[in-house]
């Protein structure tokens, strides 16, 4: 197959049967679930429209998506729908991008105990974003951020780690002013280094203590107390990697950045260059190279290939993206609201400065640069036109031939 036209959904459908055949007993559920939605989108097994174009007469058949949040696919569109309820949440400030990352040991335990560890992934960081930020001798604040998991790298093993996204400032302590952090300058990685190992750790014995974890394979003689806990004795001494980068350049900066990474998955369809003779071709960044040594090319045997995606199916009902301090869902709204009034008491200068006229705070600034397609659930690739549907068909159905259109022309 080639590049312009292989996706995941193809491998799956090619080789999907004969590679859950040869690992049946060591796929879950949701894996099972996972491939079969895949393979079944954008497929009349799903049903789907006929539509018609009101301008230049072409007709289409669209057949409904999967909706899973691990199908390349589905996910651009979904983060389309996301990002839209997002804008207004912004605010005209420096935004800050922080990763937290997992050592390699202790990503190995966690892809059998993936909600749990995940979970504590997710704690561990906000809690020392939030403790270090209202630390006076830091920030002194009360700050707000929004965390996605990734458990990625660009070759598709298992890489656990939490990209934030967090504005640079907060309520002061007394919740009466607004503290912007200095310009370029957010929290200082080491601090948040350490902290953050240490609120891992104290979380991961914590659990382990309650019989919440699993081992497998070689992983079992952790079972094991006294094991365990010299297991646990070098991941306090190395470096946990906590990485900062330059601040965003202004509002659409990080609307960009949440449009690339919040819905993004193991792989996209885009990196796919060839499935042949039982391998699959793909392109991958070596983040330990620069320049253009970074860019590289993998192939991997189908099997392999299948079994790297399936390592990233995330435990059913687990929120891969969540908001944390003065952006919980709780109480969002109302702190955006004030934030925004304690920015423009700091003087408007701030505002011109960090906004730039990029994206308004305000519903009715929103609403103008709304595009017009926006409207229309279907646009013609012919001419640009808004197409109706002129048939409806149930999954698993067909649609009639020829479709009726004439009480619409």
């Amino acid at each position: 197959m080639s590049h312009s036209t292989l996706e995941v959904a193809d491998i799956f459908r090619t080789h999907g049967e004969s590679w859950r055949q040869r690992n049946i007993g060591h796929i879950s559920y949701g894996q099972y679930r996972v491939m079969s939605a895949i393979e079944n989108c954008r497929t009349a097994l799903l049903g789907g429209h006929v539509l018609h174009c009101n301008s230049c007469g072409e007709v289409e058949i669209s057949y409904n998506s999967c909706r899973n949040r691990h199908c390349p696919k589905c996910q651009s569109t979904a983060a389309y729908r996301w990002l839209e309820s997002q804008q207004a949440n912004l605010l005209p400030v420096e935004y800050y991008h922080l990763v937290f990352t997992l050592p390699a040991p202790i990503s190995n335990l966690a892809y059998g105990n993936k909600s749990i560890l995940y979970e504590i992934l997710f704690q561990a960081a906000a809690e020392t974003l939030k403790t270090i930020a209202a630390d006076p001798n830091h920030l002194g604040a009360q700050i707000g951020a929004t965390l996605v998991l990734h458990t990625w790298g660009s070759s598709m093993t298992h890489h656990p780690h939490v990209h934030g996204i967090v504005p640079g400032g907060g309520f002061s302590i007394d919740g009466e002013q607004w503290v912007a952090c200095r310009p370029g300058f957010f929290l200082p990685v080491r601090v948040l280094s350490r902290l953050f190992r240490r609120l891992f750790l104290e979380r991961l014995i914590q659990a382990y203590k309650e019989n919440q974890l699993q081992f497998f394979k070689e992983l079992q003689p952790l079972k094991r107390e006294h094991t365990f806990m010299e297991w646990i004795k070098p991941l306090r001494l190395c470096e946990w990697v906590v990485y900062a980068k330059r601040p965003f350049a202004g509002p659409e900066a990080v609307l960009s950045y949440l449009a690339r990474y919040t819905h993004r998955v193991a792989i996209s369809n885009s990196r796919l260059l060839s499935c042949n003779d039982g391998s699959v071709t793909f392109k991958w960044k070596d983040y330990r190279k620069k320049g253009k040594y970074r860019y590289k090319t993998m192939m991997l045997t189908v099997d392999e290939f299948i079994r790297r995606f399936m390592l990233h199916v995330l435990p059913s009902g687990f929120h891969r993206i969540r908001h944390y301090g003065l952006l919980a869902n709780a109480h969002r709204k109302d702190n955006l609201v004030k934030a925004r009034k304690l920015i423009k008491q700091e003087g408007a200068d701030l505002i011109e400065r960090h906004e730039g006229g990029a994206v308004g705070t305000g519903s009715e600034e929103l609403e103008q640069q709304r595009q017009p397609e926006e409207t229309a659930t279907y646009i013609c690739r012919h001419c640009g036109a808004v197409m109706t549907i002129v048939q409806s068909f149930m999954r698993g159905q067909f649609p009639r031939a020829p479709p009726v259109i004439e009480a619409i022309s």
